[in-house]
């Protein structure tokens, strides 16, 4: 966990998960406005939504023992939590989180149901055949080795039980390669956010079939989602965040000001929204 890219990783979201709790609430991820993104939503319910779609596409009704890995400030985590009266254990790189989402655990009265750490996904502190759920929101696109990824989650899954993966890709190759002006696109996109690589979609299922996963399958919900980023650009303007912005620091300052980059990836089909659920 001492490499530079955990570190950068680390670094940016104890500057900037004040700012993002202060100015969105507790969900740090996408939300679902509807088949095809047609739905005017609040953007807090649209990420509400999120979790509720993810869960019934996936078939989850009930889970006893979760992993949140990538937990952010344990929004879906206590989600979760409450949900399923599950005990969740929620992984994160940045100490700030972790602490953050202990807090709010105590203060919603989750005891010892919900428990947060720092800990590296790709060595995940838990024993095999741990969980009922393994659930990835927008953690996938962190890791520097995608396949040790799935593999950490797949062996700490007990048999018979979920896991849902929801993260950001790249388009399909089909036997078209990335063009030059895409792969500078990505790379913009890498570089403020503090991404090793995204790979696409199939791709991901791939590394899952080689795996002890079986009755894998995957969606692509770019469209669902793509509305997103517009909300979070016009609620980055309003004079709250843009004091908040102020006080984060530069790294928060340059993420803000490169929203527009996922934006334009949506529209022009570059960055896609992959989801993989399979069961052990």
């Amino acid at each position: 966990m001492s490499t530079p890219l955990y570190q950068r990783i680390q670094q940016f979201y104890d500057a900037s998960s004040g700012l993002w709790e202060q100015t969105w609430g507790e969900h740090m991820h996408h939300g679902y406005y509807g088949p095809g993104g047609k739905l005017p939503k609040d953007r807090r319910i649209a990420q509400i939504d999120l979790i509720e779609e993810l869960l019934a596409w996936a078939g989850v009704e009930q889970a006893g023992r979760i992993l949140d890995a990538g937990c952010g400030i344990g929004g879906s985590s206590l989600y979760l939590a409450a949900k399923y009266g599950a005990q969740v254990d929620g992984v994160t790189l940045s100490p700030v989180q972790a602490a953050r989402a202990t807090a709010r655990s105590r203060e919603a009265g989750f005891g010892d149901r919900a428990r947060f750490q720092v800990a590296d996904a790709l060595h995940l502190p838990f024993a095999d055949d741990t969980f009922d759920l393994v659930w990835s929101l927008e953690s996938g696109e962190h890791m520097p080795d995608k396949a040790a990824f799935l593999q950490e989650c797949c062996r700490v899954l007990k048999p018979g039980g979920v896991f849902i993966l929801a993260t950001w890709c790249h388009r399909p190759i089909d036997g078209v390669p990335l063009s030059a002006d895409e792969e500078r696109h990505l790379k913009e996109i890498y570089d403020v956010y503090h991404l090793p690589y995204v790979i696409s979609l199939p791709e991901y299922e791939a590394i899952a079939r080689s795996l002890p996963f079986k009755e894998l399958r995957t969606a692509d919900w770019s469209a669902e989602v793509a509305p997103f980023w517009d909300r979070v650009i016009e609620s980055a303007f309003n004079p709250l965040a843009i004091v908040g912005l102020l006080a984060s620091g530069w790294e928060t300052i340059r993420g803000a000001l490169a929203l527009g980059l996922m934006s334009q990836g949506f529209e022009r089909g570059l960055i896609r929204y992959g989801l993989l659920r399979a069961t052990k």
